[in-house]
């Protein structure tokens, strides 16, 4: 295939914007890169499933029709939020800007692509205002997922201490992955441990520990300072999407044994719904939850307080929570999927 033919395709468009513009003209952040390369890989399974050759798939193929049918594809079938679905559509617009910007002869296919919206997910709260649905597990929920992992094996063992760090720290998969053993500080009998969390944009804030979790993670803090204190099975840091398709993996198996779980499409931010929820149910003031989230904004943590009926409603009992640097990737000749995966 000659030059001209391959500057048709989407996938040498794809490497050029996900591999140089991003990363090194954009200066877009690794969470930003890996959010992005996952949701073309999204992108091209569904053109895949359609019975479409992904590596002859040319930017004209992208049509209006093929976009919409992959957002309503990842509300109805693959069940996710109205967030999520907006975050593919804003992938997929700056892809298409940067293609227009580079190449003139794109700039009506995006202009005809911005002519998709985005969703809007509005709940009516007690004051009227609208404001995003939290989902979260309550608290024998909690204690069912966190029971799921087999403590018996290591990997099963590792998951268990993955999980109640979440439920312990209300981490967002992002900041989990970027937690090193120097993070970690353990305190005396007579002080509190805390974690350093690395937030967004780039904001460190203290987090405690439970004695609970800190027993649990000590095993795996006697590696270098400098190492991520989660692994995956092959020594490597463990990745977002490795803790989603983790939690969604337990979230399935302790559906088994309490099916509401099964109700509430559980994810890496229900866990952190969770911990925001029993806290307040714990009569933990909002200001020190807001702390503890990393929340910027007091009105982000007040979407908790809206959101559960039951404060308002009876006296909450005491809650228990103690229950047991991205790389550019070379542009090479691999194919557009392995190169997309190697970036998440």
């Amino acid at each position: 295939m000659n030059k001209s033919d391959e500057k048709l395709l989407v996938g040498y468009w794809l490497k050029l914007y996900l591999a140089d513009y991003l990363p090194i003209i954009k200066n877009g952040s690794q969470n930003t890169i890996k959010s992005y390369s996952y949701c073309f890989c999204q992108l091209l399974s569904f053109i895949k499933s359609k019975g479409l050759v992904v590596s002859k798939f040319k930017i004209e193929d992208l049509t209006l029709n093929i976009i919409s049918d992959f957002l309503n594809s990842i509300e109805v079938v693959q069940k996710c939020s109205v967030t999520t679905r907006n975050l593919r559509l804003a992938a997929i617009r700056s892809f298409a800007k940067y293609v227009s910007s580079v190449e003139p002869q794109y700039l009506l296919w995006y202009s005809r692509l911005k002519y998709i919206p985005n969703k809007k997910e509005n709940i009516k709260t007690f004051e009227g205002a609208a404001q995003p649905k939290i989902h979260y597990l309550e608290k024998e929920e909690m204690q069912v997922l966190l029971n799921a992992p087999d403590k018996t094996t290591k990997q099963g063992m590792r998951d268990y201490v993955l999980l109640m760090f979440m439920y312990n720290t209300g981490t967002r998969a992002s900041e989990v992955v970027n937690v090193k053993i120097s993070d970690i500080h353990i305190g005396s009998p007579n002080t509190v441990s805390v974690v350093y969390v690395r937030g967004k944009g780039n904001k460190t804030r203290p987090c405690p520990l439970w004695d609970t979790t800190v027993k649990l993670i000590e095993p795996f803090l006697h590696r270098s300072k400098d190492d991520a204190v989660f692994l995956n099975k092959y020594g490597n840091p463990i990745t977002r999407f490795g803790i989603y398709e983790l939690v969604t993996k337990y979230a399935a198996k302790a559906a088994e044994l309490m099916p509401s779980i099964a109700k509430k499409n559980v994810s890496p931010h229900t866990i952190r719904h969770s911990t925001a929820t029993h806290l307040l149910e714990s009569g933990v003031d909002i200001n020190t939850i807001r702390s503890w989230l990393g929340h910027v904004s007091i009105n982000t943590t007040n979407i908790y307080a809206e959101t559960n009926l039951k404060m308002k409603a009876k006296a909450i009992e005491s809650c228990n929570l103690n229950n047991p640097d991205l790389k550019v990737k070379p542009i090479t000749n691999q194919s557009i999927i392995t190169f997309l995966k190697s970036l998440q």
